[in-house]
């Protein structure tokens, strides 16, 4: 984890102090140093904060190779440079780390370098031979990467509140907010800043002022997986086994154990010091507590139990909104908080957490609902989501496309202009005939957005690294390639595969063979209708008095009483929160 910010344009060197400030304002993502550096043209000033694991003596950033003048700052991990470095060539010093790999391969191949690239990254690459400044971001969009033109000059940085220092940007509230709590697409709630993709490249023009950006990776021209299911899982056992452990830092870390299927494989593989798990006492429909201390007991951990309540609900909030810097709809939002607070108070620098198996092998009631139906999936007994399955038994008789299927199970709000709609329907055409590589086109294009940004932005903001070892190119690659019946075979046993290779580690029954699915979910829907909701109320009602007409959408909903399992009040609350933070009211 690091951040990374500056500018570029025919003026840039006349902007030092600016870009300096910009770095500055993000200097918790990188505790080891905040420093800054201008082309040896003048027409880009780099920033990074760094944050060192690979090598805690290593020189901070921007890097400059002086041969070429291409000047780097680089935010996440390259897992295989090394290897990458044998295969081109590229002579790495002993004192040296994988944004000295990524500087040299970039002045020896460019941007065709990316594609050899297996990690999580953003990064700006200014070659001044070529005038160009190149914004590039990881496959899955680990590390966030914003951008804005103004007068000629490009700015970027790792958080989007940066970059409204920088200049005007008023607050626009994006439709999708409403439907599903979370801007798509490159859209950000500040007019003029966006989000780069992922899997992108954007080349910036400093003599002409054009854009350029292009796509370097794509699942959707993958070809389908054509073995058997015995085939299927030995390769994927085998790519589990070598890939994950690629992700191990050097140091001590600490692992986010749930005790479900995921974070425990996780903890079979790479056998971490200390595991930290979250527990709401009173919540036994939220307890798996017990199964992450018999995982840590197996592989010789410390165990760490984290109860948070109420009251620690109301103080972190505004911390938790000025990391996340806009509203974003995950119902581990508090949870993990809570446990990254816990890892950083222990000293620890590298966290490490379970995200992708659910997205890739249909791990969600949703995609059970959509592939078999909600009558099976409640005959399976699978009772608890009868409110999620009544989604789709609204339907009068009448049968449902998978894409009209979908987005009534993913909206928690109105989707009037069917952008939401549209935007699911084209990911699944995509996919072609496979409705479960359907399915993980349209979680890409939806949910996986806030739950990438949470884990980077809460993590960062209590100066951890925050790594996903099943995001790694092969194992993703293998997974979207598979069957759906090699990832779902019976509505309540989604990741049937990840499930065969974890009863084949060794892990208990009660890991692999668990039907239910519940991770680090809070009870904080249930708090602000009971204990905290006066204290609810009196925010959202302070709130709305001074909210702009454009805010006022996402704030008013949070007055009417809200199911167990709704994040109406949550989405209200944390609205109010980001309102009060001084960088919005001032863009409102």
């Amino acid at each position: 984890m690091c951040g990374i910010a500056g500018l570029a344009g025919a003026d840039a060197d006349r902007h030092v102090e600016t870009v300096g400030a910009m770095g500055a304002t993000q200097a918790h993502r990188g505790p080891d140093g905040t420093m800054h550096a201008a082309a040896m043209d003048g027409r880009a000033v780099l920033a990074m904060n760094t944050l060192l694991i690979v090598d805690p003596q290593a020189m901070p950033g921007p890097y400059l190779d002086r041969g070429t003048g291409i000047l780097l700052a680089f935010n996440g991990e390259i897992y295989n440079y090394r290897q990458q470095a044998a295969a081109w060539g590229i002579f790495l010093g002993h004192r040296e780390s994988d944004a000295h790999f990524v500087l040299r391969a970039w002045a020896k191949l460019g941007p065709a370098c990316l594609d050899g690239l297996d990690g999580m990254f953003a990064m700006a690459v200014y070659d001044p031979q070529a005038g160009k400044l190149s914004l590039a971001r990881d496959r899955l969009g680990e590390k966030p990467l914003y951008w804005r033109l103004d007068g000629g000059r490009l700015a970027f940085a790792s958080e989007v509140t940066t970059l409204t220092g920088y200049g005007p940007a008023p607050l626009v509230l994006r439709p999708e907010v409403l439907a599903i709590e979370t801007p798509v697409g490159v859209d950000t709630p500040f007019q003029g800043i966006q989000l780069l993709a992922p899997a992108t490249l954007l080349s910036f023009d400093i003599a002409t002022g054009s854009l350029d950006q292009r796509t370097y990776w794509s699942l959707a021209g993958l070809q389908p997986f054509t073995g058997t299911y015995s085939e299927a899982l030995a390769e994927f056992s085998v790519v589990l086994a070598e890939q994950v452990p690629l992700r191990a830092p050097a140091c001590d870390f600490a692992l986010l154990l749930s005790g479900g299927l995921d974070s425990s494989v996780l903890a079979y593989l790479l056998r971490p010091p200390v595991c930290v798990t979250v527990r709401y006492p009173g919540q036994d429909r939220l307890d798996e507590s017990k199964i992450a201390a018999r995982i840590a007991a197996d592989i010789g951990a410390e165990l760490v139990v984290v109860e948070p309540d109420p009251t620690d609900f109301t103080e972190a909030l505004p911390h938790m909104m000025s990391a996340l810097d806009y509203p974003m709809g995950n119902a581990s939002t508090f949870s993990e908080y809570m446990a990254y607070r816990e890892i950083a108070e222990r000293g620890l620098k590298v966290v490490v957490g379970g995200l992708g198996p659910d997205e890739f092998l249909m791990g969600y009631v949703r995609h059970s609902l959509v592939l078999f139906g909600p009558d099976a999936v409640l005959a399976a007994g699978m009772d608890a989501y009868k409110p999620l399955a009544a989604k789709l038994l609204h339907a009068a008789g009448r049968e449902l496309d998978p894409a009209e299927a979908v987005t009534r199970l993913v909206l928690r709000g109105p989707d009037p202009d069917r952008r939401i709609r549209d935007l699911i329907a084209t990911a699944t055409e995509r996919a072609g005939d496979d409705l479960a590589r359907g399915l993980t086109l349209a979680d890409l294009a939806t949910a996986w957005r806030p739950l990438v940004m949470t884990s980077d932005k809460l993590a960062s903001a209590h100066a951890l690294e925050r790594r996903s070892p099943f995001l790694a190119r092969e194992l993703v690659e293998l997974s979207y390639r598979l069957p759906a019946d090699h990832k779902i075979e019976h509505p309540a046993e989604g990741k049937r595969i990840l499930r065969d290779a974890a009863k084949a580690l060794g892990l208990p029954r009660e890991v692999w063979g668990s039907r239910d699915k519940l991770g680090f979910a809070s009870p904080v829907p249930s708090w602000l209708n009971g204990e905290l909701a006066d204290w609810a109320d009196t925010q959202i009602n302070t709130a709305l008095a001074e909210a702009p007409a454009t805010l006022r959408p996402l704030v008013e909903g949070g007055l009417a009483p809200c199911g167990r399992f709704d994040r109406t009040r949550m989405q209200a609350l944390m609205t109010a929160a980001w309102f009060y933070g001084r960088t919005v009211k001032a863009a409102a």
